[in-house]
């Protein structure tokens, strides 16, 4: 299944819950507690990236979780995307908690 122009997101990735061990691949400082799989696909597409969703996909660590993922076009490295997004994840919760507490 490796896609040489594309790039997986899993939304465990950006789980400030999750240890670096159980797979969250950024700084704790830019995670957001349990990201859903439409707020990372808002994200993505909020910074002009082309994306495809799939629902059902399953993070290899946890098989039974059906959490879905991101295939993602490669413009850069993944490193780079990966906080790039993690910063668009914090914004639009930024904005969802503003919104809620009003």
């Amino acid at each position: 299944m490796r896609k040489q122009n594309k790039v997986v997101l899993w939304p465990i990735y950006f789980d400030s819950t999750k240890t670096r061990g159980d797979g969250r691949k950024i700084p704790k400082s830019l995670a957001v507690p349990s990201p859903k799989i439409t707020e990372l696909k808002e994200a993505v597409e909020k910074l002009g990236f082309v994306c495809e969703l799939v629902a059902n996909a399953s993070y290899p660590k946890t098989p039974w979780l059906k959490t879905g993922m991101l295939l993602v076009a490669r413009e850069e490295a993944k490193n780079q995307l990966l906080k790039k997004i993690a910063r668009q994840l914090q914004k639009i919760r930024s904005v969802t908690v503003a919104a809620k507490s009003v």
